[in-house]
């Protein structure tokens, strides 16, 4: 495919076998990273896609981290939007981020774009949803992908990350905004996200343990556990 446009479902699991079809080292059940490997997987070299994903692509570990090192080593990921919360409400409250890659050459560098609440907004409902407005500043920011994006300059809401960082950082993408203004101790709907974050990455430390007892377990020949 040429180019590929997607808000894939995330927040769940697939069914037991799906992640067959896929290669070993990305197999998993969550939807939103079997979706990443497919696309990759279907664009042509020069194809183009923008997808929304969230946080816990970003910083995941494990299997998330082969994805996202074949993702930096056969595409540019040369942007990603930051989106805040509330984006889905009332629907999930899950963090989201827009993703914009072409395929065929690697990543040297990422440029991240975090989109502010419009002025006097604290959160989105479903009654005062994001609006395609909002995206001006981004559009006038964006620049051509053919001169590098030359036209991009960093600002309290833009900055780029060279691919050095990335991988030093073991391929984790969930990186802060070093250009915004100290904004203290947080509030509730900047905490949340990072417990939840934390939450997560708990779980899949817990599942990889089991998942290691389990086979120790099985090489004894006591699975009763």
């Amino acid at each position: 495919m040429d180019v590929i446009v997607t808000n894939p479902p995330f927040g769940g699991m697939e069914e037991d076998g799906i992640e067959a079809n896929f290669p070993a080292e990305f197999r998993t059940r969550e939807t939103a990273d079997l979706f990443l490997v497919l696309i990759m997987r279907l664009l042509k070299a020069g194809g183009r896609a923008g997808l929304v994903l969230p946080d816990g692509t970003l910083f995941g570990e494990g299997v998330k981290t082969r994805i996202k090192q074949a993702l930096l080593e056969d595409c540019n990921l040369h942007t990603i939007v930051r989106l805040p919360n509330g984006v889905f409400n009332p629907y999930t409250g899950i963090r989201t981020n827009l993703l914009f890659f072409t395929k065929g050459v690697p990543t040297r560098e990422v440029w991240y774009y975090e989109h502010p609440y419009p002025l006097g907004a604290k959160s989105y409902n479903k009654g005062k949803p994001i609006r395609i407005d909002e995206f001006d500043a981004e559009k006038a920011w964006w620049g051509k992908e053919s001169n590098g994006f030359k036209k991009r300059v960093e600002s309290e809401h833009s900055w780029r990350v060279p691919i050095e960082q990335i991988k030093a950082g073991n391929y984790n993408l969930d990186l802060k905004n070093p250009n915004s203004p100290d904004a203290g101790p947080g509030d509730v709907d900047h905490l949340l996200p990072e417990y939840e974050k934390l939450l997560a990455q708990i779980a899949e430390t817990r599942a990889a343990l089991k998942r290691e007892l389990h086979a120790a377990l099985s090489a004894t020949g006591d699975v009763s556990a």
